[in-house]
């Protein structure tokens, strides 16, 4: 688990952080799927992207923060690619399923969630 959470986050990382710089620019170009604007969209997608997943490599929260990475997955899969072959839905469909491995296993032997647990259990 610990492997899945440090590669899958990680790599996700790769598409969060180059957004941050795109979420302070002058004007936002980002899709809006759900109506509530460019910078709100962008703002939600950096939010899975990079919080999220940073959550994940510690293994804190970690079925919790599967659940907006999950969503913004689908997202680009089923709306920012709708039009898309198949191959470019393919990536996001493939991270969504580790989430969802993620989600229902959780983090882990080595994850903070794990160490927490088994501190609490000892008081």
């Amino acid at each position: 688990m610990l492997i899945l959470r440090l590669g899958s986050a990680g790599m996700m990382l790769t598409h969060g952080i180059p957004k941050i710089n795109r979420l302070f620019a002058d004007e936002v170009k980002f899709a809006d799927p759900f109506g509530l604007g460019p910078t709100i969209s962008l703002a939600l997608a950096v939010f899975a992207e990079v919080v999220c997943s940073a959550l994940l490599i510690l293994g804190l929260k970690t079925r919790l923060a599967t659940i907006p990475l999950m969503i913004t997955m689908l997202t680009a899969a089923f709306v920012a690619h709708a039009a898309d072959p198949f191959g470019r839905k393919e990536l996001p469909l493939l991270y969504f399923t580790v989430f969802l491995v993620l989600l229902i296993v959780g983090g882990g032997k080595y994850s903070l969630d794990a160490f927490w647990k088994k501190k609490t259990s000892l008081l």
